[in-house]
């Protein structure tokens, strides 16, 4: 039996972001749930996320825009969420420089 375990999303934010903090809560089998926060910083202009599971991704604070292989951008806020599915590039532009964006991914194959 695996042990139960619990947390909160918005408490324990990192004091300083030198860049992206990445956190894994939970990965079970084909599943992984990551907490990404996130304070102006944005991908590098030639990084391109390409991933090989789909990534379903919604913002529980602050702002972000990402912006798709073809051209399209999306501008996100607090409760908006998105689904990309596998090898749909895709990078992060902008986010919020004063005040963490908090970011829950769920990444399934």
């Amino acid at each position: 039996m695996s042990a139960t375990r619990s947390g909160q999303l918005l408490a324990a934010l990192p004091a300083r972001l030198d860049g992206e903090v990445f956190e894994t809560l939970l990965s079970h089998g084909s599943v992984r749930f990551e907490r990404i926060v996130s304070l102006g910083h944005t991908a590098p202009a030639e990084g391109w996320f390409d991933q090989d599971e789909h990534e379903w991704v919604m913002v529980l604070e602050g702002a972000g825009r990402l912006r798709f292989e073809d051209g399209r951008e999306l501008e996100m806020r607090r409760g908006d969420w998105v689904n990309i599915p596998a090898h749909v590039k895709h990078q992060v532009v902008w986010t919020d420089p004063h005040q963490p964006t908090v970011w829950l991914a769920v990444f399934y194959a």
